[in-house]
């Protein structure tokens, strides 16, 4: 079982993920974030707003979930 926290993975907490394998934690951090969206959190509204703009196109997403999946493996 391995474990990355939301900033790790470009949020702004230190709510942890647990999971086996990098897509269970992408699948848990995405739903953190719907969750913090939906509360009104600021900090990770503008966290999401800054992923979003350096992410301007489906190779720059691409390149961010290598480079997650790595720090993830390394583990």
């Amino acid at each position: 079982m391995k474990k990355m926290t939301c900033n790790q993975l470009g949020g702004a907490c230190d709510h942890i993920f647990e999971a086996e394998t990098f897509q269970e934690i992408a699948a848990q951090s995405k739903q953190h974030a719907m969750d913090m969206f939906q509360k009104g959190d600021q900090p990770h509204i503008q966290a999401m707003q800054e992923m979003q703009k350096n992410m301007q196109s489906p190779a720059d997403m691409q390149a961010w979930m290598e480079e997650k999946q790595r720090l993830f493996e390394s583990l």
